[in-house]
């Protein structure tokens, strides 16, 4: 054994391991010979407590031993999230689960944790569980809860991260906020989101919804939608923010390019001369020039080099 390994704490009490995976005779001798309380507090950076372990991976059985053994239904896990069970439970999809501990009175409204925290909505939606978004906005679920401070997201901006064309939609139909500001660190506006990860459909979707194409990028070395998309190469809709008016101009980051520049960076050539091609439009359009953008574009394309 490596000596550093022979020191660690252990990550997981026996309770824990046995909810984890799935021991219903385990988890049960552990309560019933008073080895272990179930509420013994997660341990490491990505501990959990016995429910949110057996809550995480799908063990119904096992959720319903420890809430019947008083499991806390809303204690917060390890620092990587600070995640419910509840919350876990509806990343995961566990639709089953979800049900039991909102009837044993789990909050579905709970903040999230600071870093990297969810409410069971937004959890929803970023798993891609459509069904799940149903209920829980049926059960008085807030479309529009406030997302954790770092790395957080709205459920749409989740459901746009994810690329959920119906689950957008569903929260969109729910009234939604389309332009939620982006948290400080790590955030991303839903347009961002959808632009940064390539989905070309909720991007056309969040725009006539209203969403704005030149919003400011997070605090902290964010993007606009167009150099997030620039600098993931998806010149689709890099177009298709061009042509909804996302400013070619604008600068983002912490070094403060434009979009061209971190395309160009990014080995985007394409995507450089397109916003090239722009450029140059609005500039012969500012001084009375009417030649079409097509053959302003096409002069760009003579011109442009990736090591300008």
């Amino acid at each position: 054994m490596d000596r550093d390994q022979s020191f660690e704490e252990p990550t997981s009490t026996p309770l824990q391991l046995a909810a984890e995976q799935g021991h219903l005779q385990e988890v049960q001798r552990l309560l019933f010979e008073s080895i272990e309380q179930p509420n013994e507090e997660p341990r490491g950076y990505y501990g959990k407590t016995a429910l949110q372990a057996a809550s995480a991976n799908g063990h119904l059985e096992v959720v319903e031993i420890l809430i019947n053994a008083g499991a806390d239904l809303n204690a917060k896990g390890g620092n990587n999230g600070g995640k419910t069970a509840l919350v876990l439970a509806s990343g995961a999809g566990h639709i089953p689960i979800v049900k039991k501990l909102v009837s044993a009175g789990a909050n579905i409204n709970i903040s999230p944790y600071r870093y990297y925290g969810r409410t069971a909505l937004q959890a929803a939606a970023e798993g891609g569980h459509e069904d799940l978004v149903l209920w829980l906005l049926g059960q008085g679920a807030d479309v529009n809860a406030p997302p954790a401070k770092v790395d957080g997201r709205t459920a749409l901006q989740a459901a746009a991260f994810s690329g959920n064309v119906r689950i957008v939609q569903i929260l969109l139909e729910r009234n939604a906020r389309v332009n939620e500001p982006p948290v400080r660190y790590k955030g991303l506006t839903a347009l961002q989101a959808a632009a940064y990860q390539g989905h070309c459909k909720v991007v056309e979707q969040l725009i006539q919804a209203g969403a704005d194409v030149n919003t400011d990028g997070a605090g902290l070395n964010g993007y606009t939608a167009l150099s997030a998309a620039a600098e993931g190469g998806h010149l689709e809709i890099v177009q298709t923010l061009l042509d909804a008016g996302a400013n070619v101009s604008a600068l983002s980051g912490n070094q403060k390019r434009t979009a061209r520049q971190i395309a160009l960076a990014r080995g985007h050539v394409g995507i450089g001369r397109i916003c090239n091609g722009y450029l140059h439009s609005q500039m012969r359009m500012k001084t009375g020039d009417k030649r079409s953008h097509l053959e302003s574009q096409v002069v760009s394309e003579t011109q442009e080099s990736p090591f300008n």
